[in-house]
Order: C-alpha cells, then sequence, then structure tokens
C-alpha cells in the first residue's frame, strides 16, 4: 500500500495539473461544446453508435432495430450465437439486422408486438427507452415519489410509471434541454440515444446477469475530476463500466456528526462525519451523495503542552456508508500538515489576546491603587503604567502555558485525504 509523504504536506502540497480528457472520434456535426458532447464521443469511441460521413446526425431518430443494435453492444452480446427461429412476420433472414433482431428475442431484451411484428422501423419514443432499461437492470423498490419532481409527470403512461420511477432511482434518464420535464412521449433523438446508453455502460453492475455479455469485463469510460479541495495532489476520478474509482491524494470535506473534544476523548474512540452536500466530479457524477456516513476512529491524541502548544488529535477514516446502505472501504485522514487536526492560530490568538486583556486588566487595577494611595491627581500616571505592564505580563503568561485542546462543533467541516484508492461499485 502506497502512503503520501507526510513532507508533502509540511512544504505545502502543490496541486496536480488536471487531465484535459480527449475524444478519439472525429466528428464533424458535434462541437466540443455541445449538451451531450461527452457521451456521443464515447459511444462512438466505444463502437456502440456509428457515424455516415463523419456526422453523427445527433439530433435524428432512432428506430428499434437501431436501438437494439447499440444496446447489444453495450452488452457485448452483438455475437451471441442465434439459437432460435424467427417468430417475425415483418422479419426475413435476408435483412442486414435479421440476427440482431433474434438475438434481441433470444435474451428478451425488446419485444414484438402481439400481431407478430417486430416494426423494426418503427421510432423509438422516451418512455419506451425507459421501459427497455427497466427492464433489463436490476429490481428495486423505486421511489415513485421522485416523477413528483418533473412538471410533466402527469404525461408519463400508465405502463411506464414505474420504470420511470426506477430508471430515475438509478440516473440512467435524459432530461434536456429542461431539467424539470421528462418529455415521456417524444421520439428519442440520437444525442438522447447516446446518454442513455452511456449511463447504462457506466452502471453497468445494474444490469441482470443474464443479458450480459461473458466479455463485458471493466472497461474504463473516462477521466473525471475532484476539485473540492484545493492544493489536494490528485483530482482524478476513473469512471469504469462496474465502479467509479476515486484514485489516492484526492481531498474532500467531511463534517463532524457530533461535537468532539480532545480532552474527553481517548485512543480507540469512534469517530463519525457526514457529507453535508454531495460529493461530486466537476463532470457531475455523484460519488458520496449528500448523507454519507464516514466512519474512522482516533488513533492517538497528544495533549497540549507548556510554552502554548496546542493539542494533536490524530484520527483515520476506513469506511464510508452511503446513504442506500452500500458501504466503501476507504483510508483516509486528515488533509493537514502530518496529518493532524488542532486549533488553528486564529484560537491560539484568540487566548494571547485574552490573556493580554486581563493582564492589561489587572495591571490598570493595580496601577490605579498604587496611585491613588500617595496622591489621587497621579491616578491617570498609574493607568498609563500599570496597562502596558500587565499586557505585557498577561502576554507573556499566556506565551508560556499550556496550549488549546482541540475542539470541533457538531457540523463543523474538515478536509480529509485519501492515502489509496477508493473504489465505489455501481
Amino acid at each position: 500500500m502506497r502512503k503520501l509523504l507526510v513532507g508533502l504536506f509540511a512544504a505545502g502540497v502543490v496541486a496536480m495539473s488536471t487531465t484535459v480528457p480527449t475524444f478519439a472520434a472525429n466528428i464533424s456535426d458535434v462541437t466540443k461544446s455541445y449538451w451531450a458532447a461527452t457521451e456521443i464521443n464515447s459511444v462512438v469511441d466505444s463502437n456502440v453508435m456509428t457515424l455516415t460521413g463523419g456526422k453523427f446526425n445527433p439530433e435524428g431518430t432512432v428506430s428499434r432495430v437501431e436501438f437494439v443494435q447499440a444496446l447489444l453492444k453495450v452488452l457485448t452480446n452483438d455475437n451471441l450465437d442465434v439459437k432460435i427461429g424467427n417468430k417475425f412476420s415483418d422479419i426475413s433472414a435476408s435483412d442486414s439486422f435479421y440476427k440482431d433482431v433474434l438475438r434481441s428475442e433470444q435474451l428478451g431484451l425488446v419485444y414484438g408486438y402481439p400481431d407478430g411484428t417486430f416494426k423494426p422501423g418503427k421510432l423509438m419514443s422516451r418512455a419506451e427507452t425507459q421501459s427497455v432499461v427497466s427492464h433489463i437492470t436490476k429490481d428495486m423498490n423505486a421511489d415513485a415519489s421522485l416523477l413528483k419532481n418533473f412538471v410533466d409527470a402527469n404525461t408519463v403512461p400508465a405502463w411506464a410509471k414505474k420504470a420511470y420511477a426506477k430508471t430515475l432511482n438509478y440516473g440512467i434518464y435524459v432530461n434536456y434541454p429542461n431539467p424539470s420535464e421528462l418529455r415521456p412521449n417524444d421520439v428519442l433523438s440520437r444525442a438522447e440515444a447516446a446518454v442513455i446508453l452511456y449511463r447504462l455502460r457506466q452502471k453497468a453492475g445494474l444490469i441482470k446477469s443474464q443479458y450480459v455479455g461473458s466479455d463485458l469485463k471493466e472497461q474504463i469510460l473516462g477521466y473525471e475530476h475532484l476539485e473540492a479541495v484545493k492544493k489536494a495532489p490528485s483530482d482524478e476520478v476513473v469512471i469504469t463500466n462496474k465502479r467509479n474509482i476515486i484514485k489516492e491524494g484526492n481531498a474532500m470535506l467531511v463534517a463532524f456528526d457530533e461535537k468532539f473534544r480532545s480532552e474527553a476523548s481517548n485512543e480507540g474512540d469512534a469517530l463519525t462525519f457526514v457529507a453535508k452536500e454531495d460529493i461530486a466530479t466537476t463532470e457531475g457524477t455523484t460519488l458520496f451523495p449528500a448523507g454519507t456516513k464516514f466512519y474512522g476512529n482516533v488513533i492517538s491524541i497528544t495533549d497540549p503542552k507548556w510554552f502554548n502548544k496546542n493539542a494533536r488529535v490524530y484520527a483515520q477514516i476506513t469506511k464510508a456508508v452511503l446513504p442506500n446502505g452500500k458501504v466503501v472501504s476507504m483510508n483516509a485522514k486528515p488533509f493537514y500538515k502530518n496529518y493532524e487536526l488542532k486549533e488553528g492560530p486564529w484560537m491560539t490568538a484568540g487566548k494571547l489576546a485574552l490573556c493580554t486583556v486581563t493582564g492589561g486588566a489587572v495591571g490598570t487595577g493595580a496601577g490605579v491603587g498604587l496611585a491613588f494611595i500617595p496622591s489621587p491627581h497621579r491616578i491617570g500616571t498609574g493607568v498609563a503604567i500599570g496597562a502596558p505592564v500587565g499586557a505585557a505580563v498577561g502576554l507573556a503568561t499566556g506565551l508560556i502555558t499550556k496550549g488549546l485542546n482541540y475542539h470541533a462543533k457538531q457540523g463543523e467541516e474538515i478536509k480529509v485525504i485519501l492515502l489509496d484508492d477508493a473504489s465505489i461499485a455501481k
């Protein structure tokens, strides 16, 4: 297990340069600023969807057979041996897509119609697409209340409501250009199909095993960036079809789940932190949703020492538990010099200021008292002499006393850094 050098923190950590994703595809009608450029380039690079004359035609439509062919590629079942006969009246062996339709039927991906037809040229609607995605992904008790977040939820066909509830919960859907609209009855565009297929590949771990080809091994889909904390040694997050890998050296913010006082804590005590907000990449992938709990323990505590040396708390986080119950093993420590938690310079300065003010007040009282006895009119002189002398004594006293214990309020955030890669299964 590789460890980051403590010396990096002593010297001041320098942020690594951000990796800019590049695309292998050369698509003449999809600019880098196009809303689905990342997804389109990904499905083209992986041959899930193809170009015609160097163009993708993102606003074009998608037929049932085109969606079936792309879906088979996502599942790596596009070369599946066909072991069934043709039962569709509108499909013949001379059709270029003949075996793909039979592969779909054999796997049970996209069903035909009661009249015995497959209708390969019929255009896919957004609702039909969500129905297929729901059909091939693992069962769950979907929270249907998510539909209420969309202004056109009442336009979702009755037969597609459960499918939408499931795919919304899984995050495999598209709602562009208006995030508050689903537009379930609209025809699916090629750009929208690319987004759905891309997200399905990202969450390949959610696909039921009977639909997945034997060649569906872990594949890197892209690289994203976690920029939650400045000057972290790394910001790289590897996105694969099976998991999200947060690379060693990434840092993030977590909050104390309850108040902490070093003088009331001991080595081995449990610590719990929480993500107050979603911890997500700049590209939009949520890694740890808000409410994720981070569990760890106190490794050791160094008590305050004389000459104003504050207490040090050394802690380690060993796992995260997402709101859905998924457990992620991790190795993280506070992202500060020597991995230690201690009161900052402002708290120390506050202590010294208090000592100084208190000493000044005492000195003023003494000066006034001494001046008053022999000559009342010299009280002002006593104040002038007593105040600075007392303040100086107070400051000196503050400097030589013991330092501060470490205190944290409930909800107070700290920075933590990963000392090993953290893998979040999909």
